[in-house]
């Protein structure tokens, strides 16, 4: 694959909010040492989106549910920093 564009990604996943929250969550994974899926160079986001454009990485269970814990988890990890001086 010479390019990975939004649009190839979004062939697999149901929105754009939804491939965001999926590419962060991978690119995080992969930036901490977990081995790609697919031969790239390229940066751990474009790595990521290319995983998911492959159909190599997904959400395991409803996008809607994946996306809601993921805003909650987040909501927390703010409240946490702000409680602790953090922001």
């Amino acid at each position: 694959m010479a390019r990975v564009t939004v649009e190839d990604c979004l062939t697999h996943e149901e929105n754009r909010f939804s491939l965001v929250v999926l590419a962060s969550q991978r690119c995080r994974q992969l930036a901490r040492g977990a081995s790609s899926t697919v031969p790239s160079k390229n940066r751990s986001a474009v790595t990521a989106l290319r995983e998911i454009a492959a159909e190599n990485v997904y959400y395991n269970r409803p996008v809607e549910g994946a996306v809601r814990e993921y805003i909650a988890e987040e909501k927390a990890w703010e409240v946490s920093l702000l409680e602790g001086g953090g922001l």
